[in-house]
């Protein structure tokens, strides 16, 4: 258990203590507030310190520092030198000196297992992400998507947690018939045949690109078929080249998804299914020829359309089914990855999965803001080679997948993104993942330099001779580390870990600036090269959680 974890318990045996012990008294539907110990803004306020005290006034119906101090009296922990109250009630933790090395050392011990932790249980949670249409390549928009659904799926996967990645393949509707007609007609314009183009066809070059793949295979082989017969194999072979060249585009941008759940196995029998289910739950009404789910019940601003006249289903008749599918599935938690103009359907499908009996909140929606490219200081609307949105194939060709990915998880996906195309080419400080990839190389350099002069580091290094400051900041820095996976995995939040990860890398290179390993006695080498291997492995985790790579010379 980390020290925090120990304070933290403390504190609340300490607090159950005073109310045992009749010095407070609380309401029988009073709960304690949740411990927030952090590390204070100076260091002669403490290695932590909490307001829990404030917090709790009201609760406990006293005065802060008198509840500080009650508190204070019932704690009595080895690792800890002193408490001190101060201000309206704070109370801060000073540790003993030796504390961090015991901690340090163990973490040293774990090796390569520090940053996974314990297993939480056999529930699995199912992420859903990306998502896009099979119909044209990813743009930059779906690249946020899937850089920060893979990275949520890391991250969680590294907290202890059961998780299952999926991407839902919009494989049924309009856009798919769409496609069928562009790649048909594209197909004929290559031989020189009569046509016109459909109204709603795709213009972008990919399509292009998909008819020369097919007739590389397959040549003239399909001109003189009946035109039904011949929309129906191009169709199906476009799709398929759709797919595979999704597939490979996530797999570049380092990203595995071991699931992928097509809409057309829901036509018919699931949505009928789905849809028989909530008409005989009095969820489902017909009116004007079409079937409404009655979503006002459950909190929507009106009711929606589920089938419509011509008895065709909507896209929410097809969510219904696929989230009901998911429900039985029996995941635990379902996170869901949309763009914020889904905004409107989180209500209506919530509705629907509480109308067929399931439990709502198990359902949680995640929504990712979009992303502006700059170049020169100026906004990138287009992609020069098709005039259509920048693809994310066109953003790894420009700037490579691990600037991609780590300007992506920057910030929260709730936030609008501005990505400085210049900025995640450059090959200096300035630019982040260059920073913090660059103190991963230069930790495996010293230890290529090191090995040369035969200066080894020792099985059971001596860290209590690491006393200087850049030293101790590293040291508490990396063991922040766990606790800072578990914040990030509860709150669905790569950027914690790319913050962290950059914060590290600026605490190495200080430890560089200040911190001699060649030509110091011994002990003192052997100390300083366990705590840069120690640097190195949480540099290089964290960079995989967030499927950046850790490359060994820059």
């Amino acid at each position: 258990m980390q020290i925090k974890n120990i304070i933290e318990k403390a504190i609340i045996d300490a607090a159950n203590l005073t109310i045992a012990e009749g010095i407070f008294k609380i309401n029988e539907s009073d709960k304690l507030p949740e411990i927030l110990l952090e590390v204070p803004p100076k260091k002669e306020f403490g290695d932590f310190a909490t307001n829990f005290a404030m917090q709790s006034a009201k609760i406990f119906h006293a005065n802060p520092r008198k509840i500080a101090e009650e508190i204070k009296k019932r704690i009595d922990l080895d690792q800890v030198e002193k408490i001190e109250i101060a201000g309206a009630g704070f109370m801060n933790f000073y540790l003993k000196p030796t504390i961090i090395y015991d901690h340090f050392k163990e973490i040293f011990k774990a090796g390569d297992q520090y940053g996974q932790l314990p297993n939480k249980g056999n529930e699995t949670i199912q992420v859903e992400y990306v998502s896009a249409n099979p119909t044209g390549l990813l743009h930059v928009g779906h690249g946020r998507g899937a850089a920060a659904g893979s990275a949520i799926v890391n991250i969680m996967r590294a907290a202890g947690y059961n998780v299952a990645a999926e991407y839902y393949i919009n494989d049924a509707g309009n856009q798919m018939n769409n496609l069928t007609k562009s790649v048909n007609a594209r197909y004929l314009e290559h031989f020189n045949q009569p046509v016109e183009f459909p109204e709603d066809g795709y213009h972008g070059a990919d399509i292009i690109d998909t008819v020369d793949r097919i007739i590389e295979v397959h040549g003239d082989k399909f001109l003189n078929l009946p035109e039904d017969e011949r929309m129906k194999i191009l169709g199906d072979l476009a799709y398929a080249d759709k797919l595979a060249e999704l597939k490979k585009d996530l797999a570049n941008f380092n990203v595995e998804i071991e699931s992928w759940f097509s809409e057309r196995t829901l036509h018919p029998d699931k949505i009928n299914d789905a849809i028989k289910i909530l008409r005989d739950k009095g969820a489902i009404y017909e009116q004007d020829g079409a079937l409404w789910l009655k979503s006002t019940d459950y909190g929507d601003d009106k009711d929606r359309v589920v089938v419509r006249e011509n008895g065709e289903p909507t896209y929410l008749a097809a969510d219904i089914a696929y989230h009901k599918d998911k429900y039985d599935r029996g995941f635990g938690e379902l996170i869901n990855i949309w763009g914020a103009d889904h905004h409107g359907y989180v209500c209506r499908v919530k509705a629907a999965m509480s109308a067929l009996g399931y439990d709502a909140d198990k359902l949680k929606i995640l929504f990712l803001q979009m992303v502006a490219l700059y170049r020169g200081g100026e906004l990138v609307k287009m992609s020069k080679r098709s005039g259509n949105a920048i693809t994310l194939r066109e953003l790894m060709e420009e700037v490579g997948t691990d600037a991609a990915r780590f300007f992506f998880l920057m910030r929260s996906m709730e936030s609008q993104l501005d990505f400085d195309l210049d900025l995640a080419k450059k090959k200096s400080s300035d630019n982040p993942v260059y920073y913090v990839q660059y103190a991963h190389a230069r930790i495996c350099s010293i230890f290529r330099q090191t090995a040369e002069m035969n200066i080894k580091m020792e099985e059971d290094p001596d860290f209590n001779l690491l006393i200087h400051s850049s030293e101790i900041d590293l040291i508490n820095k990396i063991a922040d580390y766990e606790e800072e996976i578990e914040k990030a995995a509860k709150d669905y939040a790569p950027q914690k870990i790319t913050r962290y990860a950059h914060d590290l890398a600026a605490l190495f290179h200080a430890f560089y600036r200040d911190c001699r390993i060649i030509g110091v006695e011994n002990k003192i080498a052997s100390a300083r090269l366990a705590l840069i291997k120690v640097t190195a492995h949480v540099i290089k985790h964290s960079l995989n959680l967030l499927g950046v790579s850790a490359p060994e010379s820059m």
